[in-house]
């Protein structure tokens, strides 16, 4: 015979709006990388987290931008993008990339394949030819597939947690 059950009744759950949805993110930690891009002989770039890999066969990345993004236009206009992934070493370049407009003044990158501006001593960068963006509302999500790449010097991948920059240390690990 089956017994009621004496299980609490179902909570309705609490809408998650705006700074308490980027709330539940930043407990989220992410890789950083940078995005670049080359539109009208002028190179572009940012600072992202949402890099994904989608398919080893054939190898392809997808990620997210908003379409509010001064860098919006020469990701919607250009054929090629590149992504460079971070390592601890390269906290610097990242900071550039998330906030100044001098983001390619200096010798750290040069013109790569397909003109995609490849940065210099990231943990390793690659260039892929879009093949598809999908829009909604102010945002879209861009997927590549890769036409050449690199693997650069090993170390630890600078990761984004909590609004600052960190990285695992061995302890950080449970196997």
């Amino acid at each position: 015979m089956n017994e009621p059950s004496t299980a609490p009744a179902p909570q309705p759950a609490p809408e998650l709006h705006g700074e308490s949805f980027r709330e539940v993110f930043r407990r989220h930690a992410a890789g950083v990388a940078i995005i670049t891009a080359t539109y009208e002989d002028v190179p572009f770039g940012f600072t992202a987290t949402s890099v994904a890999s989608l398919s080893a066969e054939p190898p392809r990345f997808s990620f997210n931008m908003a379409r509010t993004s001064s860098s919006w236009p020469a990701v919607a206009n250009t054929n090629f993008v590149g992504v460079h992934m971070l390592s601890t070493e390269n906290e610097g370049i990242a900071n550039r990339f998330a906030r100044t407009k001098d983001r390619f003044t200096g010798d750290h990158w040069e013109p790569g394949p397909e003109g995609v501006p490849i940065l210099k001593d990231v943990a390793g960068w690659l260039v892929g030819r879009i093949s598809m963006r999908l829009s909604f509302e102010n945002n879209a999500v861009v997927v590549a597939e890769v036409v050449a790449g690199n693997v650069g010097p090993d170390g630890a991948p600078l990761l984004y947690h909590g609004g600052s920059y960190g990285t695992p240390t061995a302890t950080d690990y449970v196997i």
